[in-house]
Parts: C-alpha cells; sequence; structure tokens
C-alpha cells in the first residue's frame, strides 16, 4: 500500500503513470494491496518447497518470482522492506533480467548489508567499531577464544538478515553453546545463511540510525536521525526523530559518517546505517546498515518533508539528488500496531477484523495495510499499522 500511494502521489504531481502489479500468495487473496493495485498475479500457496526439500516462503521463491514478473510484463520490481528485500542475489537476478530492481545494486548490498562485510568496510572507513569477533566463529573453540576478549555479556548474532532473527544474549561462557547452535539454526532458516559473529553488548546503550538515500551521480544524503531503542526481542516497537539524548554535535558526526560509508560502498536509493550511542561515556559504534527502506521511514518523513518511496522511484529513474537535504523540523514519534496476544507472551493473533478505528486530525499519520472487515493471515508478520504523530518538539508528538 505505502508503494501504491506513492505511485499515485507521483501521477496526481504530472509525473510518470506508473502500473503496479500485486505479486501475492493465498492468504493474501484478498488484502487491501491487492485489491488497490492495477493488476494482481497470483503465486499460489503461501509456502514453497523447493528442489532440496527445503519449506520457503513463496515471497522468497526467486523461480516462482521470477515466472509471475514475466507473465506480468513488468519492467520494475520494488521490495519494500520485508522478504527478498535484503537478499542481494535476487537483486543480482534483477539485474540480469534487465528488471530495475528498485533499491541498492547487488554489490552495494553484499558490501553492507552482510553485517560482516559492513563492519570490515567501516573499519577501513575509519568509523567506530566496537568490540567484535572480526569475522564469523567457525566453531565453539573459536567462540570462545574471541569471547574471552570481548567479554560477557555478548551477543550471537547473524551475519545476514534481519528483524531480530539469529540473534542472542549470552551471559556467561556456559550460555556460549546453545546459543551458538539455536542462533545459526534460526539463521539457517530464515536467512538461508548459518554464518554468525559475536559482537559487545551494551546494555545501557541507545539505538540510533541515519536515513540515507544515495543517487547514482555519487550525492548521498543524510536525512535525519532516528532513536529506535524501545524493543522487544530486538525488534523495534517505538521508534522517532530525532533521539533526544544524542548532542547535535555527536549527531552531526554520525551524518558524516553514514555519508561516508555509502559513498565508499557505492550505494544507492535508500538505506540506513545504524550505530550504538552509550550515554555515559558519549561514545559511539557502528552495528549495521540496513541495505532496504526500513519499516520507520515515516518519522523521517514527517520531519523533513521528503517522501521516500518516491524518491527510491525517482531514483532508480536517473534522478539526481540536491546538493544538499532538507533540514528537519520539529519532532516525530511512531508505534507500531500488531495484531498480537499480550495475555499470551504477545503472539501474533491471526483472524478477521472485526472493528477498526484509526486516530487522525493535525500532526497524525497512520500508514496502514489493513481495513474493517479483512483477515490477518497468520503466516505473515503482525505489524498491521504504524502511527506516527508530529509535533514542533517532542513534547507534542508525545
Amino acid at each position: 500500500m505505502r508503494l501504491i500511494r506513492a505511485v499515485r502521489d507521483i501521477a496526481r504531481g504530472g509525473g510518470p503513470d506508473y502500473k503496479t502489479i500485486a505479486l501475492y500468495t493465498d492468504p493474501d487473496e484478498h488484502a487491501l494491496f491487492v485489491r488497490e493495485a492495477d493488476e494482481s498475479i497470483r503465486l499460489g500457496p503461501a509456502i514453497t518447497v523447493d528442489a532440496t526439500g527445503r519449506r520457503q516462503s513463496a515471497y522468497v521463491d526467486y523461480q516462482l518470482i521470477m515466472a509471475a514478473l514475466r507473465e506480468a510484463k513488468a519492467d520494475a520490481v520494488w521490495v519494500g522492506w520485508g522478504f527478498v528485500a535484503e537478499h542481494a542475489d535476487f537483486a543480482e537476478l534483477c539485474e540480469k533480467r534487465r528488471l530495475v530492481f528498485i533499491g541498492p545494486p547487488s554489490k552495494a548490498m553484499r558490501a553492507l548489508g552482510d553485517k560482516i562485510a559492513a563492519k570490515r568496510l567501516a573499519e577501513a572507513c575509519g568509523l567506530p567499531v566496537g568490540l567484535w569477533s572480526g569475522g564469523p566463529v567457525s566453531d565453539l573453540d573459536d567462540a570462545v577464544r574471541e569471547a574471552s576478549t570481548i567479554g560477557f555479556p555478548l551477543l550471537v548474532k547473524a551475519s545476514a538478515g534481519g528483524g531480530g532473527r539469529g540473534v542472542r544474549l549470552v551471559i556467561n561462557e556456559d550460555e556460549l553453546a546453545p546459543a551458538l547452535e539455536s542462533a545459526r539454526g534460526e539463521a539457517a532458516v530464515a536467512f538461508g545463511d548459518p554464518s554468525v559473529f559475536l559482537e559487545q553488548y551494551l546494555p545501557r546503550a541507545r539505538h540510533v540510525e541515519v536515513q540515507v538515500a544515495c543517487d547514482a551521480h555519487g550525492t548521498a544524503w543524510a536525512l535525519g536521525v532516528r532513536d529506535c531503542s524501545v524493543q522487544r526481542r530486538y525488534q523495534k516497537l517505538i521508534e522517532e526523530s530525532s533521539c533526544p539524548a544524542l548532542p547535535l554535535e555527536i549527531e552531526e558526526d554520525l551524518r558524516q559518517a553514514a555519508v561516508r560509508l555509502c559513498l565508499a560502498a557505492e550505494y544507492r536509493n535508500a538505506g540506513t546505517v545504524e550505530f550504538l550511542f552509550n550515554p555515559a561515556t558519549r561514545s559511539v559504534s557502528f552495528l549495521e546498515v540496513n541495505a532496504r527502506l526500513q519499516v520507520e521511514h515515516p518519522v523521517t518523513e514527517a520531519t523533513t518533508g521528503v517522501d521516500l518511496v518516491k524518491t527510491q522511484l525517482l531514483i532508480a529513474s536517473g534522478y539526481r539528488l540536491g546538493e544538499t537535504p532538507p533540514t528537519p523540523r520539529g519532532h516525530a514519534i511512531e508505534a507500531r500496531l500488531c495484531a498480537e496476544d499480550p495475555s499470551n507472551a504477545y503472539a501474533p493473533s491471526s483472524g478477521v477484523i472485526e472493528r477498526l478505528r484509526l486516530p487522525g486530525g493535525p500532526g497524525i499519520r497512520v500508514d496502514s495495510g489493513v481495513a474493517e472487515g479483512d483477515a490477518i493471515p497468520s503466516e505473515f508478520d503482525s505489524m498491521i499499522a504504524k502511527i506516527v504523530a508530529w509535533g514542533d518538539d517532542r513534547s507534542e508528538a508525545v
């Protein structure tokens, strides 16, 4: 729905009249994005089985997706922020098939989307990087050796993917072996890559990130800094722009560091460079790059006036960014609305939406992919809307 709305805005403004084609699986047959798209192509069951017998989501089945794109005679692919959004192999496949991948090129995605490769490039660019294993850990003995240098507590993290998957907190050495095994297993299933590494855990650090947009002409914008510290199971719940704890001079340092890294990687399109900020020591360490548009992009849109999805489309069409990005104004906060059961450890809760009343009025924006009467399928992510409030300052946004 986010793409469909951006495409309609471009057409209303006198720009190209793009046609949207929804690829959907059976559980999404009656979904809002399928109803609103100009065309739609059915992919079939939500889960497919590949030649090796491995089960996977149809939305990451390259062969199935490519067949649907050929049937649709599509010119370009917009992948949003889930499923194949950070699959360098999929981006490369699009490049080979002469389909415009509306996102970073596969080379840049490999350089930054892989967390290990990103840390190494960040070190080469002079960005501050916290204690970590320096690469993947091969086995338990290797992990124990690296942990002795890093110290506990630490995190075992998957090199690929995101969304909090393949991440385990380890308090002491006794927890290292099971954490290593479970993180590897989850990473293999979720991302097809079992590689993991170790990094220092900073329990009181703020999770801050810089929204970037880069064109194909050597211009990189650092649009805004977001605070995404309110999380559950390493999944963000509340995001705001900017970070209330971050001094202005450090915020500017982060912007410059993000631009430097993206230019070194020859990055294009939208992305996010993430850092950890320790208020006690006023120190910063590079965390990772999300080589895609992120869920929380509306808070940056609210403070800058930049439509990031329209910007993605324009960059993919060869558009040249201006020399300087717009200056942020005011403060914005986003809350994710999820279909979950708080009485059952916040497990996803599927079913039909019987009643939906969303807020509105000045300073309020709701991005949603559902309407009253729609069904929430059990196969996919539980987030159904994002509620964004903007104010002249943080207290008004709250």
